[in-house]
C-alpha cells in the first residue's frame, strides 16, 4: 500500500489517500482500478479501505482509497465539513490522478462507495463518464437523510438554525461540531436510542473499528448545501453505466434499503443488479465476515465483467 497527497491544477488543498495494489504488482502492466469511498464520518482507513478496498486489490484491482476534503488526512478547513458537491468532486480529482498513473488504464475506472459515499459515488457516475462501473454498498442518499432524520423532519428549521450558527460564528463565536453517534451503545440505549442504525454505528466506529481519522460529526454552520441535495437526481436519463447496489434485509433509520431499492428502479443503466444481503443489517456490511464476502461474491465479478482485468502496457515499437 502507498499514501499520496493528491492536488490537481485548480484544487487548493490536498486530498490523502491509500492506493492498494493487487499481488504481484507489475507497474509494467495496465490495470483496472476502483475509487472506493468512504461513508459519512468515516476514513480511508476503515471499511473502504481495510475491507473492500483491500479485497478488491486483491482480486486484482489498483483501488484508491480517499480521505473526504475537510476529514481525516486531507486538507480543507474549517474541518468536519459534509458538503456533498465538493465529495463529488474530491472523486472527480481523484479520477484525474489515477488516469495520470502508467500502470492504471485511464478508460477502466469504476467506483464503489459505503453509506452516505454510495450516495455520492451514484452522482458523481450520473456526471463523469469516465466511471465505467458502479457498486453502492448499503448506500445512502445523504440530501434525503438530511431533511429527514437528521433534521429532525424539520429541514426549514434546520436551515434557521444553521443560519443563525453561521451568523454567529462570523462574529467571533466558535463553531459548532455536531456528534452523530453516542460515546457509546450503552449511553445511547440509556438516551432511549432504540434505531438498529445507530446503535450498530456506535458500536462499529467506537469498538469494532475505531480511528484517528474516523470524525464521526459535521460542522452545523456548513450544513445547509446537504439539505437542498439529492444524490439520485436525473438517474432516470443520466445514470446509464452497469450499476449494482448492495444492501442489508434489516432496514435501520439511515434509510439504506429504502435508497436501494429507489435507485435500482429510477437509473437509466441497461445493465444494473441489486443485491439483498438476506438476515444482515447496514453496519453488518461494513466489517462482518458473512455479509461481506457475500456482497464481495457479487461485485468482484461484476467489477471483472465490466472493466477487465490487467494488460500489457502498450510499450513504443524497436525502432
Amino acid at each position: 500500500m502507498e499514501t499520496v497527497n493528491i492536488r490537481n491544477p485548480g484544487m487548493y488543498w490536498d486530498i490523502a489517500a491509500n492506493i492498494h495494489f493487487p499481488p504481484n504488482f507489475d507497474a509494467g502492466k495496465r490495470y483496472p482500478a476502483v475509487v472506493s469511498n468512504h461513508p459519512i464520518g468515516s476514513c480511508k482507513e476503515q471499511t473502504s479501505g481495510n475491507v473492500y478496498g483491500t479485497a478488491l486489490a486483491n482480486a486484482g484491482f489498483v483501488v484508491i482509497v480517499p480521505d473526504a476534503s475537510f476529514q481525516g488526512g486531507s486538507g480543507g478547513k474549517p474541518r468536519w465539513i459534509e458538503d456533498p458537491e465538493q465529495r463529488v468532486k474530491d472523486y472527480r480529482d481523484v479520477i484525474d490522478y489515477l488516469q495520470s498513473l502508467p500502470y492504471v488504464d485511464p478508460d477502466r475506472i469504476g467506483i464503489l462507495g459505503i453509506c452516505g459515499g454510495g450516495g455520492y459515488s451514484i452522482k458523481a457516475a450520473i456526471i463523469d463518464k469516465r466511471i465505467k462501473a458502479l457498486v453502492s454498498i448499503t448506500g445512502v442518499n445523504f440530501g434525503r437523510l438530511m431533511r429527514e432524520g437528521f433534521s429532525n423532519f424539520d429541514p426549514v428549521g434546520a436551515l434557521e438554525g444553521m443560519a443563525v450558527q453561521r451568523t454567529t460564528e462570523n462574529a467571533g463565536a466558535d463553531g459548532r461540531v455536531n456528534v452523530f453517534l453516542p460515546a457509546s451503545v450503552e449511553q445511547g440505549k440509556a438516551a432511549g436510542i432504540t434505531d438498529i442504525d445507530v446503535l450498530e454505528a456506535t458500536d462499529y466506529y467506537r469498538n469494532r473499528c475505531p480511528a484517528e481519522g474516523s470524525g464521526t460529526r459535521m460542522m452545523f454552520s456548513h450544513a445547509a448545501p446537504a439539505i437542498a441535495w439529492d444524490a439520485f437526481a436525473f438517474a432516470e436519463t443520466l445514470l446509464t453505466q452497469p450499476m449494482m447496489v448492495v444492501f442489508g434485509d434489516k432496514p435501520g433509520g439511515f434509510g439504506a434499503y429504502r435508497d436501494g431499492m429507489e435507485i435500482h428502479g429510477r437509473a437509466a443503466s441497461k445493465h444494473k443488479e441489486m443485491v439483498v444481503v438476506e438476515g444482515w443489517s447496514h453496519y453488518d456490511l461494513y466489517d462482518k465476515p458473512e455479509p461481506v464476502d457475500k456482497a464481495l461474491e457479487r461485485l468482484v465479478p461484476f467489477f471483472r465483467k465490466h472493466l477487465g482485468e490487467a494488460a500489457e502496457a502498450d510499450r513504443p515499437k524497436a525502432a
